[in-house]
């Protein structure tokens, strides 16, 4: 059986790519063009270069594949707003969805957002029967992408779209060569972070982990349903704690109010927009810092099998590998 995936060089992507082989799937990934994709080399995939906001691309990357793992999005959170992540994770998953129903494509499993929930609290976390809303982030990143996950589910319900949604948490683990996730923990272990926020705290999972729910999706799971992919909820001291410990070097001590957090961040924002760059943290980011992020990945477990990794295995692996491609 044939597999396409889309964003095949991210740290989901190149994850899903070697679960996909592992269970049997000849896999074809879509990259960007130029795209050095060294999360991918030497692996038996057959590559095709474009972009998702060309259909002709898409369409040609769908052609005659039985399934197809849509994982690439602009994941940017800076700007904070922008037409591009309209463009890419609406206008980009409609050109699939469209490709993939004039391909016959059997399933269609999109990565969306744990973040398109809102959260619930580490005594009660919130889980898939909590309606998607807008979670007031100011990030377009994260509303564009509830926007797709909410037209998808449209398509399975009102035209029998084959489509189902698999929605990660906070990830880490090996092939994180942005990094994503694995930022947090170069934060840490080359001591850039002051402190910790005292009130915030995520759901965090091992990248293999929501792959292998993800190529589980292509034939378990019900068409129509998202799919909450995590594992352990954290506060932002523990996981520093985690990371400090495997790391051999100590985590950030201070402990850090919402007010100064978010105070930080408006001048992050501010400058930012008036000197043209990249500010370490900004308002939007500020505010999900603060905000407990917690969720149940029960479903996943259940319906698609995903297993549960612990954490510290999955630092570990992230350091590792980040130490051997000079990251770290």
């Amino acid at each position: 059986m044939k597999l396409l995936v889309t964003g095949a060089d991210g740290l989901l992507g190149s994850n899903i790519v070697r679960v996909a082989l592992e269970e049997g799937y000849t896999v074809r990934v879509f990259v960007l063009p130029d795209s050095p994709s060294q999360t991918l080399r030497d692996l038996p995939v057959e590559r095709i270069e474009g972009n998702l906001l060309d259909k002709a691309a898409v369409e040609r990357a769908v052609s005659g594949c039985d399934y197809v793992i849509h994982a690439a999005a602009n994941t940017n959170v800076w700007p904070s707003r922008g037409a591009i992540y309209r463009k890419v994770n609406e206008e980009g998953t409609r050109y699939v969805a469209e490709a993939c129903r004039r391909e016959g494509v059997k399933r269609m499993v999109y990565i969306g957002s744990a973040a398109s929930f809102p959260s619930g609290t580490k005594q009660q976390p919130a889980d898939e029967s909590v309606p998607m809303a807008d979670t007031g982030y100011g990030l377009d990143y994260i509303d564009s992408k509830r926007k797709a996950q909410e037209y998808l589910l449209a398509e399975a319900k009102e035209k029998g779209f084959p489509a189902l949604i698999v929605c990660p948490t906070f990830m880490f683990g090996p092939y994180d060569s942005k990094p994503s996730g694995g930022a947090m923990i170069v934060g840490v272990v080359k001591r850039q972070a002051p402190g910790y926020p005292i009130s915030g705290g995520k759901n965090f999972v091992h990248a293999r982990d929501v792959a292998v729910a993800a190529v589980h999706a292509l034939t378990k799971g019900r068409v129509g349903e998202m799919y909450i992919a995590g594992h352990e909820n954290l506060s932002y001291k523990e996981v520093f704690e985690k990371i400090g410990r495997i790391a051999g070097v100590k985590p950030p001590t201070l402990p850090l109010p919402s007010f100064v957090l978010l105070g930080v961040g408006a001048l992050g924002s501010f400058f930012g927009k008036l000197f043209g760059f990249q500010p370490k943290i900004t308002l939007p980011m500020a505010r999900v810092a603060c905000d407990g992020q917690y969720f149940s990945s029960a479903k996943a477990v259940r319906e698609l099998d995903m297993p549960q990794t612990p954490i510290e295995e999955a630092i570990e692996e992230a350091i590792n590998w980040m130490k051997e491609n000079g990251i770290l």
